[in-house]
């Protein structure tokens, strides 16, 4: 049984590391180093001191603005604090205290982050798609996470599916339908949750992709050469295939023939 000191360590560790992921997402796109300067406001500059650096609550205390100048703090630092919390928090509630919760709290910590990059500036940085491949391969090795085997075969998969996907678009529309950046994030995914959680992720993702993207295009009226966030998609996809994807594939299973 998972113990409630448990959840609410996992919890507040995912609110600090949610902090982190803020600075992930503010500095990895302008190339600027995540771990100097400390913390500061976006606005003035002026440096945060730790005691108004704490995750929700001094977003609360501060009425949402610097305490030096007064410029709004947007609303986004407050809400990945509290999403990666609660990420943390359900690894430890379908896990416990184990490897296979540090696997999936580590997916979420790259996932949240790459997915909100890429939907405001359309990039997914080497500086963590690389890393997570890796990352997701060390810990096949564990025996609490994906086989290693499968681990391999998934990053292969994530990286030669959307490639064949690729090929496929520019011989129909003779232009690109994705870009390298979603390969490497498949194949980080891939390596986390092996070849079946690859293929969800890119199917589940094709479909948020289609529907929601193919509706904010009508909607706003714009052509559909305007760019879209597919690895936002697919981020949003590996987290719920990370939860769901066994009982998604046993029901995917169900729908075909018997042999």
């Amino acid at each position: 049984m998972v113990t409630g000191l448990v959840l609410v360590f996992a919890g507040c560790l995912g609110l600090v590391c949610g902090s982190f992921a803020n600075v992930l997402i503010y500095r990895l796109p302008r190339r600027e180093s995540v771990v100097f300067p400390g913390s500061h406001c976006p606005a003035c500059g002026a440096p945060i001191p730790w005691y108004l650096n704490v995750p929700v609550l001094s977003f609360a205390a501060l009425r949402g603005r610097c305490a030096s100048c007064k410029v709004p703090i947007s609303p986004r630092y407050p809400l990945v604090e509290a999403s990666m919390g609660l990420l943390f928090l359900a690894c430890a509630w379908a896990w416990g205290p184990t490897v296979k919760a540090g696997w999936g709290a580590v997916f979420c910590l790259l996932c949240l982050p790459l997915g909100l990059i890429d939907l405001e500036h359309q990039i997914l940085p080497d500086r963590l798609t690389y890393p997570g491949l890796a990352a997701g391969l060390l810990f096949s090795f564990t025996g609490q996470a994906t086989a290693w085997q499968d681990a391999l075969a998934g990053a292969v998969a994530g990286a030669v599916l959307p490639i064949m996907v690729m090929g496929a678009y520019w011989l129909i529309r003779r232009e690109e339908g994705m870009g390298w950046g979603d390969v490497k994030l498949l194949a980080m995914i891939g390596a986390f949750l092996g070849w079946k959680g690859a293929l969800l992720t890119l199917m589940a993702g094709a479909l948020a992709g289609t529907f929601i993207g193919g509706g904010y295009l009508l909607v706003s009226g714009k052509g559909r050469r305007t760019p879209l966030p597919f690895g936002t998609f697919l981020c949003a996809a590996a987290l719920l295939v990370l939860f769901f994807g066994d009982a998604a594939w046993r029901w995917y299973a169900g729908l075909l023939p018997p042999p």
